[in-house]
């Protein structure tokens, strides 16, 4: 085979020469863009940052998001949780060696660190990291980039394949800035600043379609080699809890058959996809559970009208930011399926129902009568329907005619006999290429990267990757964008709720940063333009602190995410609030009826005295009864079915039982020492003269404690025990 390469683009084998190049090129001053989470080059990234270390002339400034960091520990009970964790999940992978020396404030002078997203929580007592951090609208971030006073160097990771005899590359896991990078391009060019695009192949990742498809001129340098082959960064399922699974199930009922949806990670997502999985699958039940929990009683008419509990003829589409692991859960149990095509005129016909998949020869009489296509239909034009199978694939165009071997039809629309000439005898039998989810990255457990990479290209393919401002914005195509998101709910989380409506998400009160805003403004923004769509955000109704329960439904809160002019669906694990389009009072009744019951009371006063709700007013007595211990008895008749409906990890999890079993036990106990420490070291006292529990002995294996060697490790088995037996795991 005779494969094609581009001889401008300059191929490298090591990293040390890459990195040479790029520092002579830039003269020593370089903003260093890398896409969020997955798509990073660990490799190039770390010999920048050695150089940088070595040399303080180097004026070096990482912008990104989301460095993916291995987990570490602080005392040895977490080393023995840890350690064989790090080999079994993260064996290979190479850290950042940016973020090891910014965990132990080391970061030289001459080198910067900015990122617009964190992971939740990682850096909230970290100076540098709270000084350094860009709060940016995703879409902004690839223009943020090459707005820095400096030479512009983006680099990431991408795949390899070979399409038809040439080398094609594609971003894979991030086309999310990639798109948008090589726009902004030639205005740092023209500002007299240098550009650099750099590409890392790591054959581990999956071939990725779409926009992501890059041709090796786009490319400056390329970097590729056995040792620059690592494994994918695993990213551990999370339990879904009681909360997370009522909410999933609200959410479920909000879901429109036959349109479109996005969500996020974490056990929220899968809360969502088991509840939706539920209604596809278990009907039955799934009807029963709404039933004995109210949710139909209470929410009938708002499901009706712009959701539904049946399951799914038509499909969804996804619509994601951030393609996850749920979405492939979905589309293995025919949820995720609807198709969509990136031609306005086929769009069209495929939502109003005129044109289906198996098309006849009257629906492709009704597209080309489409005033698109007339008087004469263009060479662009056949090539779309080609490309989406209305024509042929062994048909060509020239010179306004439609060749099928040695015989000619003309492309003149006009004529109603040249029309049936072309329907008897050039077009295709179905719609083909249609995508049923768009994604601008992707991050995921080991099981995910392992479904994407098994699929054949014919299916992959189905699964396109392109640039963030394409997926989280109308902006630039509004009219095919809007036809193929119809009836979207663009589901988003948050940290807390003023009863107001105000959404914070990413950041406390005192302007200390947890995550970063994410798309969640976009989406929120186009879920307003957007006919027919909802903007569903997720607000656990209560979190657990040293000082015991606090809600997250507040009378006020000094940070915004989402300001309350943008309201419009909130879900607690205690219902729904629809806000859109409410005066204030009727927004603060609702959002108080979805609050936990332990705090219902002040917020009504608090409301009250700001002239918000009528003075005597009482939430109604159907939402007085909001409480964590109803939600558990109301789920637990269906988990003991053992039917797989409820469950901790409904997707299945990289950890093992007995780690998994650990790991809630010992957060368990921190939690308890924490809050109440002079009753958990009495408990853990009162076990020292207890006998070990028979049940105990897998999980001290694990953590190698079963025979104790010393007084330190007879203390943590101890501890191990009481843990186990404090979280109800044994008798």
């Amino acid at each position: 085979m005779n494969i094609k390469t581009n001889n401008s683009t300059k191929h490298y084998n090591n990293v040390e020469t890459l990195v040479d190049d790029i520092i002579t090129k830039f003269d020593k001053k370089i903003a260093f863009g890398m896409p969020i989470a997955l798509g990073k080059s660990n490799h190039i990234v770390n010999e920048m940052y050695r150089r940088a270390k070595k040399d303080p002339s180097i004026d070096l400034t990482i912008m990104t998001a989301l460095s993916l960091e291995k987990p570490r520990w602080t005392n040895d009970l977490e080393r023995r949780m840890i350690e064989p964790l790090l080999d079994r999940l993260w064996k290979d992978i190479p850290d950042f060696h940016y973020m090891m020396d910014l965990r132990k404030g080391e970061l030289p002078a001459n080198v910067k660190l900015q990122e617009f997203y964190f992971l939740a929580g990682s850096v909230k007592n970290d100076p540098m990291a709270q000084q350094n951090h860009y709060s940016s609208n995703y879409t902004h971030v690839a223009r943020d980039i090459c707005a820095a006073d400096s030479n512009i160097l983006y680099c990431h990771s991408i795949a390899k394949k070979i399409i038809d005899g040439e080398v094609c590359y594609s971003d894979s896991c991030n086309a999310d800035l990639s798109v948008d990078i090589k726009r902004y391009r030639p205005s740092v060019l023209a500002a007299g600043r240098k550009a650099l695009h750099v590409g890392h192949v790591n054959s581990s990742l999956p071939f990725m379609y779409g926009t992501a498809i890059c041709d090796e001129s786009e490319y400056d340098m390329i970097l590729e080699g056995d040792e620059f082959n690592f494994p994918l960064f695993c990213a551990p399922k999370a339990p879904v809890t009681t909360p997370d699974q009522f909410i999933g199930l609200y959410v479920s009922t909000l879901i429109k058959d036959g349109g479109s949806l996005q969500i996020g990670i974490g056990s929220l997502g899968d809360a969502i996809a088991s509840s939706l999985i539920m209604r596809e699958k278990h009907n039955d039940m799934y009807k029963d559970v709404l039933k004995r929990a109210g949710i139909v009683e209470k929410y009938g008419k708002l499901i009706n009208r712009i959701g539904g509990i049946n399951p799914f003829r038509k499909g969804l589409y996804g619509i994601t930011e951030m393609l996850v692991d749920a979405f492939m859960e979905l589309y293995k149990a025919g949820i995720i399926r609807r198709k969509v095509y990136g031609s306005e005129e086929i769009q069209k016909l495929v939502n109003e129902e005129i044109l289906e998949e198996n098309f006849s020869r009257d629906s492709i009489s009704i597209l080309l009568s489409q005033e698109k296509f007339h008087p004469i239909l263009k060479e662009a034009d056949f090539l779309i329907l080609q490309k989406y199978g209305i024509f042929k694939e062994n048909l060509k165009y020239d010179n306004y005619s439609i060749i099928d071997g040695d015989i000619s039809y003309s492309a003149d629309l006009r004529d109603p006999e040249n029309i049936g000439k072309l329907l008897d005898n050039c077009i295709g039998n179905s719609l083909k290429n249609g995508v049923i989810a768009h994604g601008g990255f992707f991050i995921g457990p080991t099981k995910f990267y392992n479904d994407l990479r098994n699929m054949s290209d014919e299916e992959r393919k189905q699964f396109e990757m392109t640039g963030v401002a394409v997926i989280n914005q109308l902006y630039g195509d509004e009219k095919l964008r809007t036809l193929q998101r119809k009836d979207a709910r663009l589901v988003n989380a948050g940290m807390n709720v003023s009863i107001f409506g105000n959404i914070c998400s990413d950041a406390l009160e005192d302007g200390t940063v947890v995550s970063g805003v994410g798309g969640q403004y976009n989406f929120v923004a186009m879920g307003h333009e957007l006919e027919g769509a909802r903007v569903i955000m997720m607000i656990r109704a209560v979190r657990e602190t040293k000082k015991g329960a606090v809600s997250n439904v507040v009378f006020n809160y000094g940070y915004t995410t989402i300001p309350r002019h943008l309201k419009d669906i909130v879900v607690t694990e205690y219902g729904i609030a629809d806000l859109r389009g409410k005066v204030d009072k009727d927004v603060v009744a609702a959002l108080i009826n979805i609050a936990d019951s332990r705090f219902q009371d002040k917020l009504v006063k608090q409301a009250i005295k700001a002239n918000k709700l009528p003075k005597g007013y009482r939430v109604p007595e159907e939402f007085r009864n909001n409480y964590p211990d109803r939600l558990m008895k109301q789920l637990e008749p269906y988990r003991k079915m053992n039917r797989g409906l409820f469950e901790v990890f409904p997707f299945g999890t990289d950890f093992t039982p007995e780690e998994v079993v650990l790991g809630r036990a010992l957060r368990e106990f921190k939690a308890g020492i924490e809050r109440h420490k002079l009753k958990t070291i009495g408990g853990l006292l009162k076990q020292f003269f207890k006998f070990q529990p028979d049940k105990a002995l897998p999980y001290l294996e694990r953590v190698k404690l079963n025979s104790p060697d010393s007084f330190k490790e007879v203390i943590l088995k101890k501890i191990v025990t009481y843990a186990l037996v404090r979280s109800g795991q044994m008798k």
